[in-house]
């Protein structure tokens, strides 16, 4: 029998990744396994206006707060208080760091949403479950929201 002990949720706070966290959470539950929500702040890129690179000097710690705030979020207080939920940020490539995470955590599934765009959209953008998929140390469940229409490469 598959048992999991312990489920990474990636979330970049989309509806999509709502929808995921409703999964992996069913999921927790089911198994009494540890939840991980791990959210990754982009590298760091300057804003561009007018050619010039401009950063407002506040702006990753607004960033890191902002996400500080929704990360908290993602999984209800009532759930919270059931399972064992860790919370978590980092910064980086986000494919990268859901992969170092899973591995050095030990966990047992990923569980990641996935956006379903275009074939140009995955082309200059890359896939982040695609990549998730290709190289995790572990299972990956992927899920698509039921409302978005899934567009073949």
């Amino acid at each position: 029998m598959v048992t999991f002990q312990r489920i990474l949720l990636a979330t970049d706070f989309s509806e999509t990744s709502a929808y995921a966290a409703e999964h992996a959470t069913l999921l927790a539950k089911t198994f009494g396994a540890a939840l991980h929500v791990l959210h990754v702040l982009e590298s760091e890129m300057p804003l561009m206006t007018d050619g010039l690179a401009y950063l407002p000097s506040n702006f990753y710690e607004e960033m890191e707060k902002s996400a500080a705030e929704q990360l908290e979020a993602v999984i209800p207080r009532e759930d919270r208080d059931k399972l064992a939920v860790t919370l978590v940020m980092r910064r980086g490539a986000p494919f990268l760091e859901i992969i170092h995470y899973a591995r050095d955590q030990h966990m047992d599934l990923i569980v990641l949403g996935t956006h379903g765009r275009g074939a140009l959209a995955h082309v200059f953008m890359g896939n982040i479950a695609e990549k998730v998929v290709r190289k995790a140390p572990c299972p990956v469940l992927t899920v698509r929201h039921p409302r978005h229409e899934f567009v073949m490469p």
